[in-house]
């Protein structure tokens, strides 16, 4: 196996440990504990590790290890206030060329987030799918791809400020008003529409 494919199998199950709390904030990970782990060489465990560090998720301690990096309510309320900026802006820009085939696949994605599963992470997966997709009907591959980095860090921000308390019900309520985007766009009403995505951005939970 290639040093490179070596590498990505590191970053993503340390990215997995990471969403399901295997590695809480603050958790000091060590480059021989992944050896061990994964019975690879020390070469793709630390290309792993100087990724994650770049992406923020790490912090390195020299002579100590790698220490996870927590994300604050401060933090989220960075990332949301910059979400709601760029997506509102955005559904107004691409509201008039949506299909109906997209309004379509915007009620199957919906669907999906209320599908039953106790993993937590999958359905948030299926939420970042709704607005990545939501914004991608406004054309614009940049804004498409910073919306992407925003939901993944997102994503690790459940994992490690909510969840050892949050329930089905949290965040299934979280995701209530995307039914009331689509029908607001199905209605050619832009104005509703980007007050219930407004709201949505505003109901992450802390």
């Amino acid at each position: 196996m290639e040093k490179q494919n070596l590498k990505e199998i590191v970053y993503n199950e340390v990215m997995k440990s990471i969403y399901s709390s295997e590695y809480n904030p603050h958790k000091i990970i060590t480059e021989n504990e992944l050896i061990k782990r994964f019975g690879y060489s020390k070469s793709p465990i630390r290309d792993a590790l100087v990724s994650l560090c770049h992406e923020g998720v790490l912090k390195s301690i020299p002579r100590y290890g790698y220490e996870v990096v927590p994300l604050t309510a401060e933090d989220i309320h960075h990332i949301q206030e910059y979400r709601k900026v760029v997506e509102t802006s955005f559904l107004r820009l691409g509201f008039s060329n949506i299909t109906d085939q997209e309004l379509a696949l915007l009620e199957e994605l919906n669907k999906s987030c209320w599908n039953e599963t106790e993993d937590l992470m999958e359905r948030w997966i299926h939420n970042a799918d709704f607005h990545t997709t939501l914004i991608s009907f406004a054309k614009n591959p940049f804004v498409y791809e910073e919306l992407q980095r925003c939901m993944n860090v997102l994503g690790r921000a459940y994992a490690q400020l909510h969840w050892d308390k949050w329930n089905r019900f949290s965040l299934l309520n979280d995701m209530k008003n995307h039914y009331l985007i689509i029908q607001s766009l199905k209605e050619k009403n832009i104005e509703q529409a980007v007050f219930h995505l407004e709201n949505d951005l505003n109901d992450f939970g802390v």
